[in-house]
């Protein structure tokens, strides 16, 4: 008896800490999960033992593995570095690429350094989609569109916006444009 309660108590702590790294309240969780908020706050308690359809149904809508519930010590340690040789490459459009710097799925970020060649834009046409983002031009001059109004940023200069705003990124220049950019995958 004693050890059901510890695993129970230990699913608990590991469904509220999941919880709270995402910002999220036991209602909007509830709304996720179509669980009542009631039997939210029993299973982090640690009040009541959940059914592994609960456990799934919990785990999709916080964007984790079921293990995670289960036990977080067995998640593989972090590596706090990464090396510019294991960075993924895209090039997005013609001219222009993304080196993802860092992709934080467990926190919900995104960092990417940016290039785009004289003449290119990240897309044909201003586009949106969920979170919030961060850019730092770096080298050069780019213009960014968001909600249909137009931006110059230079070196140094950062723009901020809700993500779902449709956007667009042009190098009007002459020379490559470098930027740093931050995607929040919630607002």
């Amino acid at each position: 008896m004693e050890k059901t309660a510890g695993v129970l108590s230990t699913i608990g702590q590991n469904i509220r800490a999941l919880r709270t790294e995402k910002g999220l309240t036991l209602q909007s969780l509830a709304e996720r999960t179509g669980l009542s908020p009631s039997m939210l706050s029993l299973l982090e308690r640690g009040k009541t033992g959940p059914s592994i359809g609960t456990l799934v149904v919990i785990a999709s809508a916080l964007g984790a593995q079921m293990s995670e519930l289960l036990d977080r010590s067995s998640l593989p340690e972090e590596d706090i570095v990464s090396r510019a040789d294991g960075q993924q490459v895209i090039e997005t459009e013609p001219g222009v690429r993304r080196r993802i710097l860092k992709q934080d799925r467990l926190r919900g970020v995104e960092v990417a350094l940016n290039e785009y060649e004289p003449g290119t834009s990240n897309a044909p046409t201003p586009a949106g989609h969920e979170g919030y983002e961060y850019g730092v031009v770096l080298d050069g001059s780019l213009e960014v569109v968001v909600n249909d109004r137009t931006h110059v940023l230079n070196p140094g200069d950062l723009i901020s916006y809700p993500s779902p705003h449709p956007h667009r990124f042009t190098n009007t220049g002459k020379k490559r444009v470098r930027t740093l950019w931050i995607n929040l995958r919630k607002a």
